[in-house]
């Protein structure tokens, strides 16, 4: 895996491996930027719309990343915290350099990978 402690994504085998903070029943859909919790983990924080009612909101996050991403959104999937705020999603690549131009992308969407 590549990637720092300031990071909240992390280029793997399967493509980039993304840790996500999920506020659902917000205002409006949208990412807001990285942050870090408590123990030191950075996290994209994400809000949606959707309520946490049988996968919507999970479903609403990956839609809003895959969308902000350019991804289509079987590229996206939700691989732990299906019932907690705190998520990991695995974001799909065909190779290394797909990776590493999702983890670019990342960067430019959480305001060039800096913390709140």
């Amino acid at each position: 895996m590549t990637g720092d402690a300031g990071t909240a994504w992390s280029v793997t085998k399967d493509g980039v491996r993304l840790a996500v903070r999920a506020t659902p029943r917000a205002a409006r859909d949208g990412i807001d930027g990285l942050t870090r919790l408590s123990d030191g983990r950075a996290v994209l924080c994400v809000r949606v719309r959707a309520v946490a009612d049988k996968g919507a909101a999970n479903a609403a996050v990956a839609s809003v990343l895959a969308s902000e991403l350019g991804l289509a959104k079987g590229d996206v999937r939700l691989t732990a915290g299906a019932t907690a705020r705190l998520k990991t999603f695995v974001l799909a690549a065909r190779d290394d350099a797909d990776a590493q131009a999702i983890a670019a992308r990342l960067a430019d969407i959480a305001g060039g990978g800096r913390l709140k």
